[in-house]
């Protein structure tokens, strides 16, 4: 085993495809199919299971790929720190889906032109999967929002830097009267993500505080903040937003609002990574802060 093979297969796995992985690996599609039976015969079971179309994990596979990701991280992070230079290499970078869309464009163009041998790859996640993907190494840092308190996560498990301050705000349907209590709500539904978004965690406890949650309203999970957004002017739910987010999508259709709370987001890693390419993005990000300090501070 080397970690050519591993990259090789983690290719595979992604593409589900040989002649896509070795597009994507610069290599002839035969040298991939050998070298993933190479690794198959090496570790004793199939790790696809194989059709026309698609190359699909086999249970084992899918198990085995939760490692390969975790080593080639390592590796990579081992590289950049034990040899830095410059920036340079892959940066995995998870964030919520609200940060992606209100705060990120411009801090990673301006990282993308300053550090052009970084490869950031990006994906988006509630904080719970983000929190667990910075633990499982599969992620090398995260945006995510940490309630005060942090109940659910050890105080020692992340090192974390708050970088911007969200302001949450309650939307209702349009022409819906003033709210100072959960009991003035009129829709029936709140629009969330899935489990795991911090946002709904806090609009469920706000919620709750009186005993109104349960048996008064119910939950319509939904994927994005366009539909979130678009339930509550269709007046079937009203939702809980950061207010950046609000002010991208308000030219869609009118909605009330009102001002909960503040959240910060945080820039998070595992204790003691300190990648070149990582220290860089911490420091552009700090940049384009909210935050008293930062150069965008008054944004």
């Amino acid at each position: 085993m080397d970690l050519a093979a591993l990259a090789i297969f983690r290719a595979v796995a992604r593409e589900q495809s040989v002649s896509r992985a070795a597009e994507r690996l610069g290599r002839v599609p035969s040298n991939v199919t050998t070298r993933i039976q190479q690794l198959e015969a090496e570790i004793g079971v199939p790790l696809f299971q194989r059709d026309r179309k698609r190359m699909a994990l086999t249970p084992e596979g899918e198990a085995y790929l939760d490692y390969v990701e975790r080593i080639l991280n390592l590796a990579d992070e081992a590289q950049q720190v034990v040899n830095p230079g410059g920036p340079a290499g892959t940066l995995r970078l998870g964030s919520m889906e609200c940060t992606v869309a209100s705060r990120l464009p411009v801090p990673l163009a301006r990282y993308n032109r300053q550090w052009p041998e970084v490869t950031i790859e990006l994906s988006t996640a509630p904080t719970r999967q983000l929190i667990e993907g910075l633990l499982a190494h599969r992620l090398d840092a995260a945006l995510i929002a940490v309630p005060e308190g942090e109940w659910w996560l050890g105080p020692d498990e992340l090192d974390k830097v708050a970088v911007f301050r969200e302001e949450l705000v309650l939307l209702l349907p349009p022409g819906h009267p003033g709210v100072e209590r959960p009991g003035d709500i009129q829709p029936r539904a709140l629009a969330a993500f899935a489990p795991g978004c911090t946002y709904r965690m806090l609009a469920e406890e706000w919620l709750s505080g009186l005993g109104t949650l349960k048996g008064r309203f119910a939950l319509q999970e939904v994927r994005s903040y366009h539909a979130m957004f678009a339930c509550t002017a269709a007046g079937s739910c009203f939702s809980v937003m950061p207010r950046s987010v609000v002010e991208l999508l308000r030219p869609v259709a009118p909605v009330e609002e009102k001002a909960l709370m503040t959240v910060d987001t945080y820039l998070a890693c595992r204790p003691g990574f300190a990648t070149p390419a990582f220290l860089a993005l911490r420091d552009t990000l700090a940049a384009f802060s909210n935050l008293e300090g930062g150069d965008h501070a008054a944004g």
